[in-house]
């Protein structure tokens, strides 16, 4: 386990080490990639055997069902990172992007350019593909990353890294722009090295997050909760509706973006409810309603709480609406802005849905569980960020990286513009070309 002096200094030669990824070619880091995801198909049975203890001792200690379901790393999960690690190394090279590009003058040429954040401060719940892809992610995009998973999957994230970290021993850009730190010492550490670590992505209980928030002046971008909300409109087609609903409850219940709360208007409810229950009967979900849904289909009367209440498992909440603007007003009080959709056929209820809720991520007939970096093509993600202020939505590469200014002249100084000698252009010019950096 590191003392503190020891991971702060690991952390500062970390932070210098860097320049040799984030200056590295898209050539050299799709290679590292491609070196990685063979590391891991060398090393899957020694993997796989590390997540079996993680496994066996999070049954032995009553884990939670929901985190159990995250902790399993198999072939399945295996196939799915090697996956998202293929897209992002084909992935367009986001390092020196053109985002601007402006002609101030003559000769006088300015542009603004994609680069990396620097270094990132990972701390996630216990998915150790989640670690992957991470990893994957901050090497495309040319960033160090210190890593903390969570203690349930301690032996899986070792190996994990340990494969890594040996796969890119020999390559381009090195291994010395990962860190894995595992204690709670570990963490208050990091929260305290600003100035070294340029961004915190904290995934956990919203009390987790909170707490990073309080102590650290590190900038910090994630979500906690995933209350995600689907509202039911009179106009849906309701065949359609059973099974969006169903594949957003019950294909992965553990997962952040799985739906919570049904919201069903009033004039759907009676046709829809009895064939939603039927459906979801199929994965024996618990469904608690409000006194409206107990009158047409069998549940458990709602509290307050439920509609405040992340399952994360096959339950669901179910109210009925008397208008779409309720729908909405309910999902502001009581979503976590997430992910939340409308199932519906009225484009006027549909656009005023899109318009009205304030969530990162806003659907449209379609199942909540594409609020997704693999499935959005991002190839991976970090996680799905609920801020204003910076990334929004699945974090991929490009809510890895920051910009600069790049600005080239020919001797040009500012007094001769003050006084009138010479004036500005300033002509936008086409960002397709590559960068005066490449």
């Amino acid at each position: 386990m590191s003392t503190k002096y020891t991971l702060s200094q690991e952390i500062i030669n970390l932070r210098a080490n860097i320049v040799r990824l984030s200056a590295s070619s898209n050539e050299d880091r799709i290679k590292a990639l491609k070196l990685m995801a063979k590391g891991l198909v060398q090393d899957r049975t020694e993997i796989f055997k590390a997540n079996d203890k993680d496994m066996e001792l999070a049954k032995d200690e009553n884990t939670k069902e929901s985190l159990v379901a995250r902790l399993k790393f198999d072939e399945h999960k295996m196939d799915s990172v090697l996956a998202g690690i293929k897209m992002v190394a084909n992935s367009e090279d986001p390092i020196g992007s053109v985002q601007e590009r402006t002609l101030l003058d003559n000769d006088l040429l300015l542009e603004k350019v994609s680069f990396p954040l620097g270094v990132i401060g990972m701390i996630f719940e216990a998915r150790p593909d989640a670690l992957v892809q991470i990893i994957s992610l901050c090497l495309k995009s040319g960033n160090g990353i210190v890593l903390k998973g969570g203690k349930e999957a301690m032996a899986s994230n070792r190996a994990l890294v340990k494969s890594i970290k040996n796969s890119l021993k020999a390559s381009a850009i090195g291994n010395n722009w990962i860190l894995l730190i595992e204690s709670h010492e570990d963490v208050d550490t990091l929260l305290k090295m600003d100035g070294y670590i340029d961004l915190l992505i904290p995934r956990g209980s919203n009390k987790f997050v909170r707490y990073v928030m309080d102590h650290t002046n590190i900038p910090v971008m994630g979500h906690s909760d995933g209350i995600c909300a689907i509202y039911v409109d009179e106009s849906a087609d309701i065949n359609q509706s059973v099974e969006v609903c169903f594949d957003s409850k019950t294909q992965y219940p553990s997962a952040c973006n799985a739906v919570e709360t049904l919201l069903v208007h009033k004039n759907i409810a009676p046709a829809f409810l009895p064939k939603l229950k039927a459906k979801l009967a199929i994965k024996n979900t618990i469904i608690h309603g409000d006194s409206r849904t107990s009158e047409i289909i069998e549940c458990i009367p709602t509290t307050s709480l439920d509609w405040d209440s992340e399952y994360l498992t096959y339950e669901i909440a179910i109210k009925i609406v008397d208008s779409e603007e309720e729908a909405i007003i309910h999902i502001a009080q009581h979503g976590s802005h997430h992910t939340d959709a409308i199932l519906s056929n009225n484009e006027k209820n549909i656009k005023l849905f899109m318009l009205s809720v304030d969530s990162a991520d806003v659907f449209v007939n379609c199942s909540t569980r594409f609020a997704d970096g693999y499935r959005f093509g991002l190839g991976a993600e970090v996680g799905i960020s609920t801020s204003k202020l910076h990334a929004r939505g699945p974090v991929g590469l490009k809510g890895l990286m920051s910009t600069k200014y790049l600005l080239r002249g020919n001797g040009q100084i500012v007094s001769s513009y003050s006084e009138g000698e010479n004036n500005f252009i300033h002509k936008a010019l086409e960002t397709d070309s590559p960068a005066m950096c490449k």
